[in-house]
């Protein structure tokens, strides 16, 4: 699946974050992969396994996770890691055929053979799995994939679980084999058998020892959240990871502002219609940026003065109100200046 992410606790962030974990992630974007396998999930979708072209550990993740794809004709796309976390060997994606598919998927499906070599960035991870008793997970059809680690860490704790799998009919779910095991922890909601699923119902009310994950199409997590609302659950305990790129409204402002680049000292102003990212990047800043839909996180930057306005779907309302971060591919100022640890 592709995403994006909001609300729930995320740790905090260093004003400062260190130009070692910054050449981490530099280094993290050049990774070669070489397909070892391909194989059909479900109806539509197919599941990849890349490993390292000599072998070696890749880079460790955590439920949640994500990765840049990048494929021969440059073209980027980010996809949950539903594998095995503790494989250092081996990274597994699942991707869903999306019928207005700019390139991504559809290349992915058509091309991509066993042998062939990717380009890999990150992994990253806006949808971390924070510690809890108790959890329910909400899937719409290929949102299960960051969810199907999430379930072993889960098991592995010893935390309780319920997954929700809904989907259009079970020949388009993917991965219903692996999840057999779990017997009456899963539910199987596929609409053509059981109709429409009441969300509310699904996630039930508030509870102290209980968390929410869910992730799917937007009609599902806006119904999760929803839900959520009316059954006053507490802030940052229902957690969402989107496939595309939430709705915002109006920027804060249509003037222009300046962003100061703290660590070289420059000033460089952004004028409407040109994004953070850009004019940054033009002022030579070296900030790193995938999807520049503000749903990845690549180019989190840390914010040491002013009030962004916060147009990415990743960060919760808590970690918007906190400006300690922002995500400059969307996210604008509401101020006259904002300085920026770049």
């Amino acid at each position: 699946m592709t995403l994006t992410a909001e609300a729930a606790p995320r740790p905090k962030r260093a004003a400062k974050p260190s130009r070692t974990a910054r050449t981490t992630d530099q280094r993290a974007a050049d990774q070669h992969a070489v397909v070892t396998a391909v194989e059909r999930a479900a109806d539509g979708v197919v599941a990849i396994t890349l490993a390292h072209p000599e072998g070696r550990r890749l880079p460790d993740w955590t439920p949640g996770a994500h990765i840049d794809l990048v494929l021969a004709d440059g073209t980027m796309r980010q996809y949950s890691l539903c594998g095995d976390r503790w494989d250092a060997h081996a990274y597994r994606i699942g991707v869903l055929r999306d019928p207005a598919s700019r390139g991504g998927s559809a290349t992915i499906h058509d091309t991509l053979r066993v042998g062939d070599t990717v380009r890999l960035g990150g992994p990253r991870n806006t949808f971390r799995l924070v510690p809890s008793p108790r959890y329910v997970f909400v899937a719409g059809g290929i949102g299960v994939t960051p969810l199907l680690p999430m379930i072993r860490q889960a098991e592995l704790l010893g935390a309780d679980w319920h997954l929700f799998y809904l989907g259009r009919s079970r020949s388009t779910m993917a991965f219903l084999d692996e999840l057999v095991p779990h017997g009456q922890r899963v539910t199987v909601l596929a609409k053509d058998e059981v109709g429409p699923s009441d969300l509310g119902a699904l996630i039930g009310p508030a509870r102290a020892d209980t968390k929410v994950y869910a992730c799917g199409p937007q009609r599902l997590l806006d119904g999760v959240l929803a839900a959520a609302e009316a059954d006053r659950w507490p802030e940052g305990w229902v957690r969402v990871e989107r496939f595309a790129a939430a709705e915002q409204g109006e920027p804060a402002r249509a003037q222009p502002f300046d962003v100061v680049l703290a660590r070289s000292g420059a000033t460089v102003t952004v004028a409407p219609g040109t994004t953070v990212l850009d004019a940054v990047q033009a002022a030579g800043a070296a900030v790193l940026s995938s999807c520049r839909e503000g749903t990845c996180g690549t180019c989190e930057v840390a914010v040491l003065d002013g009030a962004p306005d916060h147009r990415d779907s990743i960060l919760s309302p808590a970690e918007r109100r906190a400006n300690t971060c922002m995500f400059p591919c969307v996210s604008r100022s509401c101020s006259d200046r904002l300085v920026l640890d770049v």
